[in-house]
């Protein structure tokens, strides 16, 4: 039985019998090499190291338990057997594993004798053999936690005493853990408060700094009004000593005064020569009085503080109330001059100017003065741009002229009308009549004059076609049809007069020349052009707003790629526009207006205040301010330094049928400054143009 059981590869525990001679294959391998031969049948030779010898030891120890954990495994499931039982034939299986074998055959699996479920019998030995495999094995594998609960819970044989030993190093060891963790806390509490201190010291140097920037403005603007204090009290002195000698000359006593004088009036000669002596002590005593007066105004003059009435004008107040109202904004502006003042001045010597202002306070000087002179927007005129024969009222683009003599605005009713200005702000009256009026064959979406001549203007219609008019013979001088879409803008360059750019639907900017009949340059971009603009300094960098997001910046020298890329927009750039050749502004569906720097290509500012979220509201600016519309019929001035509005103007409709109508319905369409001036000129969707002064 023991053959066939080996035969049939049954791994019963047992121990192999060594082999008494080796075997052909051994035999000719031992003749091959002669070495492993003698190696094979020689001990451990007395020069081998102890650490060979245990690693030898080792590897027959892992080699040997290798072999009796195959010998433990269950010839069907090939798993460590799971409740052992013998059979009659002396194999050891998994109880289930043998029973459900047993269900559908009659055979041992091993060595096919007859076997059946009455010839089953428990191996005690075995699972208790098994039992402790299992506990080296979850030695081997689980974790410390899992082997203590292991030991802990099959552990009966353990005593209280061995317990309490146990439990004494558990609590020992959870005691190191605990002061471990409070350790780690407190060295993680210590970081924290060491990067607070030094985040607060650079708070406190900062602050430090900002005082002592206010320090030295405070003492600046202190001589400055003292300065002129005395030079008002100089001109003072002067005006009065002008006007004392009149009086003077009445404190000398004339001849009919006296008395006693029997002579005429015209008889003062003959008394003046006759008492020259007299007439210059007069005189003298006069100077002593003059001069006497004088000393006592230069001793007024010399005092350190000059008298700080209190001031009740209507204009100063109200001026403080809008200093508090955009008190954050004006401090934030103040600080980042401030400091980049004195960050050019380190790297720079920078001088003072006359008034001893650093070049920081100076600016904000500038722009304090600026912001708080205009407090609201004033209407000085109004016109309605609809007729009878049109019902389509939305004005896209109003613009002026070279001179500011003229106006002109364009829309979806077809028309290009001028206005002369002047005469629409100097006779109020319900209907004005455009001085020129000219048709076009589509709904027009922008204006450009052309900056050199007075007489040319450009436009942009929904059918892509850039046309060049001359509003003196109401003619159309050049018409460009290359665009395959809607042109959506259209603006002549400040330097080169003969140089205009468009942009489109079909995703093209392309550069005209009023001397030739096709495009000199196009620019292929991946989305719709929503708006270009000429830097006002060169013809050659251009600004195209997209509905991408962002705002490409371009060399006409080198269009194949921009200079720069603007992202900050949330959605489409309806409007670009220069305040000045290295200021940007932008509008976007996103309700923000945009600042940037392009000669740093750096964002400067966000405006926050109108809504705009489908439509083209207009952007117009000057030197100071940005203006534009909302879709909340409303228009919105900002300081290019201050973040929030400025001032603003609701439109009302002043006719009964309109009345009804939700204000909501209605928007600002477009804008245009009054160039360097504070005045505006804004319509919206109804066709309304009103003309608007930002007053005190």
């Amino acid at each position: 039985m023991g053959d066939s059981s080996v035969a049939a590869g049954a791994l019963v525990p047992s121990v192999p019998k060594p082999d008494s001679a080796p075997s052909g294959g051994d035999a000719a391998q031992a003749q091959h090499h002669p070495s492993l031969a003698e190696d094979a049948g020689a001990s451990p030779s007395p020069s081998s190291s102890p650490r060979q010898q245990q690693d030898e030891e080792d590897g027959d120890g892992a080699e040997a338990a290798a072999a009796a954990d195959r010998e433990l495994l269950c010839p069907i499931c090939m798993a460590l057997i799971k409740d052992a039982f013998l059979t009659a034939c002396g194999h050891s299986f998994c109880y289930m594993c043998i029973v459900t074998h047993l269900t559908h055959k009659s055979d041992c699996p091993c060595c096919s004798n007859y076997l059946t479920k009455a010839q089953l019998y428990p191996n005690f030995l075995l699972d208790k053999v098994l039992k402790k495999m299992s506990a080296r094995q979850v030695a081997k594998t689980a974790s410390p936690i899992e082997q203590l609960r292991h030991v802990v819970q099959q552990g009966n044989d353990m005593s209280v005493k061995e317990l309490d030993s146990l439990m004494t190093l558990i609590a020992e060891k959870k005691r190191q853990m605990e002061q471990q963790e409070s350790e780690t806390n407190m060295q993680i509490l210590l970081v924290f408060l060491h990067c607070l201190r030094k985040q607060k010291l650079d708070e406190l140097n900062e602050i430090q700094t900002d005082l002592q920037y206010i320090k030295d403005d405070i003492n600046s603007v202190e001589r400055h009004r003292l300065d002129l204090y005395r030079t008002k009290e100089r001109y003072s002195m002067k005006l009065r000593m002008l006007l004392d000698e009149p009086a003077a000359s009445k404190m000398w006593p004339s001849p009919m005064d006296k008395p006693s004088s029997l002579f005429l009036p015209n008889s003062r000669a003959p008394l003046n020569a006759s008492s020259p002596g007299g007439l210059n002590n007069r005189k003298l005593d006069l100077r002593g009085q003059v001069s006497h007066q004088g000393y006592q105004r230069r001793d007024a003059l010399a005092c350190p503080d000059p008298p700080s009435p209190p001031i009740h004008s209507s204009n100063v107040v109200a001026r403080k109330r809008r200093v508090q109202a955009q008190f954050n904004e004006l401090q934030e502006y103040y600080l980042q001059r401030r400091r980049t003042g004195a960050q050019s001045r380190r790297q720079e010597d920078v001088t003072m100017n006359r008034e001893g202002y650093h070049e920081g306070l100076e600016d904000f000087q500038s722009v304090l003065t600026t912001f708080t002179r205009y407090s609201r927007l004033r209407v000085i005129a109004e016109l309605r741009h609809g007729d009878l024969f049109h019902t389509a009222n939305i004005v896209s683009s109003i613009e002026f002229d070279r001179d500011d003599e003229l106006f002109a605005t364009a829309g979806v009713s077809k028309r290009i009308k001028v206005f002369e200005f002047s005469t629409v702000v100097n006779e109020p009256s319900d209907v004005h009549c455009p001085v020129v009026e000219m048709a076009t064959r589509s709904k027009l979406s922008c204006l450009s004059w052309n900056k050199y001549s007075k007489n040319i203007i450009a436009s942009s219609d929904y059918e892509g076609i850039v046309t060049v008019w001359d509003v003196q013979t109401r003619q159309s001088v050049m018409e460009y049809e290359e665009h395959e879409k809607r042109a959506w803008s259209v603006d002549f360059s400040r330097t080169e007069p003969s140089m205009l750019v468009s942009g489109s639907d079909d995703c093209k900017v392309k550069v005209w020349c009023t001397k030739q009949e096709a495009s000199a340059i196009n620019i292929d971009m991946k989305a719709n052009i929503c708006s270009v603009k000429y830097n006002p300094g060169s013809s050659y960098y251009v600004a195209v707003g997209s509905a991408d997001h962002h705002i490409h910046y371009f060399d006409l020298r080198n269009p194949s790629a921009p200079l720069h890329v603007f992202g900050g927009h949330k959605k489409a750039v309806s409007y670009v526009k220069f305040l000045s050749n290295n200021e940007l502004a932008s509008a976007s569906t996103d309700s923000t207006l945009r600042l940037w720097d392009v000669k740093d290509n750096c964002p400067v500012r966000t405006f926050r205040g109108h809504k705009n979220e489908k439509n083209f509201v207009g952007l117009s600016v000057n030197n100071e301010y940005i203006a534009c519309g909302s879709e909340t019929n409303e228009v919105f001035v900002y300081h290019k330094a201050i973040s929030k509005p400025a001032s603003s103007h609701r439109f009302v409709s002043s006719d009964l049928d309109d009345a009804d109508d939700d204000p909501g319905s209605y928007f600002i369409s477009a804008v245009c400054w009054k160039s360097d001036s504070p005045t505006m000129l804004t319509a919206n969707s109804q066709g309304t143009i009103k003309v608007l002064v930002l007053a005190p």
